[in-house]
């Protein structure tokens, strides 16, 4: 059985958790607001448009974005509908799919980017310092990783 949580341990858990969900809520909530667009529809085609072009197996964007299989599928199918992406037979092998950025897509992210941008300065990056955000960086790498 795991050891309780000492009293400061608990209290930095629950700012976490509660900071957390708030910047989350904050951030869909305006970027909703501003786009029409959720968290999910921007993770991904910012991901796709890192991508070399503009596409990700589904496997591995899933994996990327910390998604179950079939929520990324049900996530793409959304997106499908409205233009942003679109899926293909991956040419390696034609067994998995792609997602793809379409030309939509990218208008749609270039178009959503400033205003998402706004929320993340006002509501993340000018409350830190750079060494502040320099700390959560190595954290949450050294999070992730595991």
């Amino acid at each position: 059985m795991a050891e309780p949580l000492t009293g400061t341990q608990l209290a930095h858990w629950r700012t976490f958790i509660e900071s957390s969900w708030a910047l989350h809520t904050r951030l869909e909530d305006e970027l909703r607001a501003a786009t029409g667009l959720s968290m999910n529809d921007y993770h991904v085609m910012v991901a796709l448009a890192d991508a070399t072009g503009h596409r990700i197996r589904m496997g591995e964007l899933a994996n990327r974005l910390v998604l179950s299989p079939s929520r990324i599928t049900y996530q793409i199918n959304s997106m499908i509908k409205r233009g942003l992406v679109r899926k293909e037979s991956c040419s390696e092998d034609g067994r998995g799919q792609q997602a793809v950025l379409t030309d939509l897509g990218v208008q749609t992210l270039r178009d959503a980017a400033p205003a998402h941008l706004d929320t993340v300065h006002k509501a993340f990056i000018d409350r830190l310092d750079d060494e502040e955000l320099a700390v959560i960086g190595r954290v949450f790498a050294k999070i992730r990783s595991v």
